[in-house]
């Protein structure tokens, strides 16, 4: 299952002095280790620091509460980044469309009759609703559906949701980092077959999957990036035979658009958590570009 791909002030800032020759940083308190998901940006030849933040796609409600450095950055920055400007209409009447397969192609033509029959009837049963109206959608995009089902709660939520009613109140422009073309484009990069089976295999072994996705819930909570790191080298989490498709060639051209907007203006950016670790990370990636980026303490509220 490929579920944290691609399917957050106690105190007034200080101002930024201004000193010719060197770069501002902020004054969020530094995490004590690198086992955070929000990280600063700064150094190179940037003016004020930007923010880093890695999001899960879908949890639990009660799970999305953000830290008072969280917030902060949020308010201190310009603009808010997401993988896709979700704000904007256009994305979301667009996206039905581009959800479909090419050429034609139904799920139809992707199974056997009996696994087809046993497809739909776990759609029918489970999500109550029939495959009929699915028949042109990338598997992908169906694999997703199954998410909820995965969550011990009747509530849930995207982070970047939860995001964009922050940035919304302290009155950030939202812009996105792909189109939703571009995201659509990546999935037809996947052989519709093996997106096929990888949403035969869900339904299959749903009660697995549930432990799987509770499992990356609780590592993604934890902060601790080298468990995340090591959950996407997993077969099970069934990523490592696309990972240059999904993150690796996405995070390098990110890491090009943003070259000129760290340098233009302070902006948050926010992206899955998976998008955050390993060589080909954005961490690791904008570390090599020269820019400086320090662990910004994320403790959650308790209450």
């Amino acid at each position: 299952m490929r579920s944290i791909r691609t399917f957050p002030v106690l105190f007034l800032f200080f101002s930024l002095a201004s000193c010719k020759g060197q770069n501002q940083t902020g004054h969020l308190p530094t995490n004590k280790d690198d086992n955070t998901l929000l990280w600063e940006i700064s150094g190179k030849d940037l003016k004020s620091p930007s923010y880093l933040f890695g999001t899960f796609h879908l949890m639990c409600s009660e799970d999305i509460r953000f830290s008072s450095s969280l917030k902060a950055a949020v308010k201190e920055t310009s603009e808010t980044w997401l993988e896709l400007d979700l704000d904007d209409p256009a994305t979301l009447f667009g996206a039905v469309k581009l959800m479909n397969m090419k050429e034609g192609k139904k799920l139809s033509d992707l199974y056997e009759p009996d696994a087809y029959k046993r497809l739909d009837q776990f759609f029918r049963d489970s999500l109550k609703t029939s495959l009929v109206i699915f028949q042109q959608m990338k598997p992908a995009f169906l694999e997703a559906m199954l998410y909820p089902k995965m969550l011990p709660c009747k509530k849930v939520n995207a982070v970047e949701e939860e995001l964009m009613v922050l940035a919304k109140a302290n009155k950030k422009e939202i812009r996105g980092l792909e189109t939703m073309a571009f995201q659509a484009s990546v999935f037809d990069s996947i052989p519709y077959p093996e997106q096929a089976k990888e949403l035969l295999k869900g339904i299959d072994s749903i009660n697995s999957y549930r432990k799987y996705f509770d499992t990356m819930v609780n590592i993604y909570k934890s902060q601790q990036l080298g468990e995340i790191e090591k959950m996407f080298s997993k077969s099970e989490f069934g990523m490592e035979e696309n990972r240059d498709i999904l993150l690796n060639k996405r995070n390098r051209n990110w890491v090009e658009l943003l070259r000129p907007i760290l340098k233009d203006r302070s902006v948050f950016i926010a992206v899955g958590a998976g998008h955050l670790v390993g060589e080909e990370g954005l961490i690791a990636l904008l570390k090599k570009e020269g820019y400086v980026l320090r662990p910004i303490e994320n403790k959650k509220p308790t209450n």
